[in-house]
């Protein structure tokens, strides 16, 4: 859909006291339990994978959908994918490590739909490499500057970035809402993944800050943190290697996409839920 300007749907979010004022928001201990049916949730990365599992899972609770992403055909499916649940979903080119694009994005889709209530912090990309390779005591590669940029700029920056415009016109309407930053297991320090972790560790971290500070606006923030999970990346690994990756992982097999939009979906509905992260890792360890 073009970034086109026009009248917003009205999200039917039942609250118990009248907000007096657009400035007056409700605090969380005056917020009832969630209902999703005709709000409207922002996905970034929903181009496929877990982002798409998480926009469907929303649209089946009668969520209307605002898709970020850069892969335009891949969107447009999840967009058919969600009009076919019977909800209003729209889809929108943005570069989430862009200030201004940023930015823009989230005042059009305020202007589409009327409002924001959920905001899925999930695009994520990865570049891995070991911080410094050594052969026969020599250095002959190092983790280079372009590669961690790239990924904290996408992975860490664009999460700041979404978070606070969203939380920005959460709190000018007045009613509070909900940030899902998708972190990872390897938040703990994966090896070959010195920028992925850094990112994923903060992007846990600023969950934490941002339910402190949001609290009084009524607006909770969480985290997931999925251990190795069926993506398009996983799935097309050779068998063996595939094998070497679940062997570890007490559960025995990979996360389901679904399964993370399951999680999702709790924290959304849950209003005592803010300021933690769930581990959704098959109880992997690394």
């Amino acid at each position: 859909d073009a970034l086109e300007r026009h009248a917003g749907a009205v999200c039917r979010v039942h609250r118990i006291r009248k907000i007096r004022s657009s400035t007056q928001a409700l605090t969380l201990a005056e917020s009832p339990p969630m209902h999703l049916t005709g709000c409207t949730t922002v996905v970034t990365g929903a181009a496929r994978g877990i982002g798409r599992a998480m926009a469907l899972r929303f649209a089946r609770e009668g969520s209307n959908l605002a898709l970020i992403d850069l892969r335009i055909e891949d969107l447009a499916e999840t967009q058919s994918l969600a009009q076919d649940l019977g909800v209003e979903a729209r889809t929108y080119a943005a570069n989430v490590a862009d200030e201004e694009a940023v930015c823009a994005v989230m005042e059009v889709i305020v202007a589409d739909f009327g409002r924001i209530d959920v905001l899925v912090n999930n695009a994520g990309i990865v570049k891995d490499a070991l911080l410094i390779k050594v052969r026969d005591g020599e250095v002959i590669d190092k983790l280079s500057l372009s590669n961690w940029q790239a990924v904290i700029d996408v992975n860490l920056t664009g999460v700041f970035l979404c978070g606070r415009e969203a939380a920005t016109h959460m709190v000018k309407q007045g009613r509070g809402g909900v940030i899902i930053n998708i972190s990872s297991v390897s938040r703990h320090g994966n090896t070959g993944q010195t920028n992925y972790s850094a990112a994923k560790a903060g992007v846990e971290s600023m969950a934490v800050v941002w339910a402190k500070e949001l609290a009084r606006y009524g607006i909770r923030a969480g985290a997931i943190a999925p251990g190795y999970s069926r993506t398009d990346i996983l799935s097309s690994m050779k068998p063996e290697l595939l094998e070497r990756i679940v062997a570890p992982v007490p559960a025995g097999r990979l996360g389901e996409p679904e399964e993370i939009a399951e999680a999702a979906l709790f924290i959304a509905r849950n209003d005592f839920f803010t300021g933690r992260c769930l581990d959704l890792d098959g109880g992997l360890r690394i």
